[in-house]
């Protein structure tokens, strides 16, 4: 154990060239900020930039966290899919609040959005099920996300069985298939520095619109 914690210490962090970042020339809004930091991550080759860390808590309010893709961003909020009987469908119906972070290693750049969760239309739910690809839409389907698995020869069969559901209905989707977004009451931005003189910039929700305000790193 020694031996590992001496290696983690010894990796090297903010490696290579990062961009700069002046916060007085941020834009008024959050969602304006994150477009352009996510637009430069995939101009700058980061592998799968839409990638984040979605957090909720059940009614016990134990955290539970897992990584899935952006479906979209907008002054509606940052989204995100789920099936309501799966572990997120089940913490947000509890508790309709998450976080997200995004973290782009190359760029020593991270971005954390707090709020409630409010789901979206029923037609907007549907057109993103539909979005995906047919293997995706089949594992939907049957709804067992996250419950035992006692063989996997048995998922197979069910998911050929769900394949063939799509090929037969192509605009099925499941009643509990979810598109949800995240309203945020607080962004932040943070970038990393070699010489650790990070930048946080945070943004916060009030009446009038968004309050901007520098973090201690």
């Amino acid at each position: 154990m020694d031996g590992l914690r001496q290696l983690l210490r010894g990796i090297e962090v903010f490696d290579g060239e990062l961009p700069s970042f002046d916060p007085k020339d941020a834009p008024d809004s959050p969602v304006d900020l994150f477009t352009q930091w996510l637009l430069h991550a995939l101009r700058s080759g980061v592998r799968e930039p839409h990638a984040m860390t979605l957090s909720t808590a059940g009614a016990d309010g134990d955290p539970t966290a897992r990584t899935l893709i952006l479906k979209d961003v907008s002054a509606e909020g940052w989204a995100f899919a789920s099936d309501a009987g799966g572990v997120k469908g089940r913490d947000l119906a509890q508790r309709p609040f998450a976080a997200l972070t995004f973290y782009w290693s190359p760029l020593a750049r991270q971005v954390r959005v707090r709020g409630p969760v409010a789901a979206a239309r029923p037609e907007e739910s549907a057109a993103d099920f539909l979005a995906r690809g047919p293997r995706a839409r089949a594992e939907s389907l049957l709804g067992r996300q996250s419950t035992p698995l006692e063989d996997p020869v048995e998922r197979e069969r069910a998911v050929r069985e769900a394949a063939g559901l799509v090929e037969r209905d192509p605009g099925l989707v499941p009643p509990g298939w979810r598109l949800q977004r995240v309203r945020p009451t607080s962004v932040e931005f943070w970038q990393g520095d070699r010489n650790r003189d990070h930048t946080r910039l945070s943004y916060h929700a009030t009446r009038d619109g968004w309050e901007r305000r520098l973090l201690w790193p």
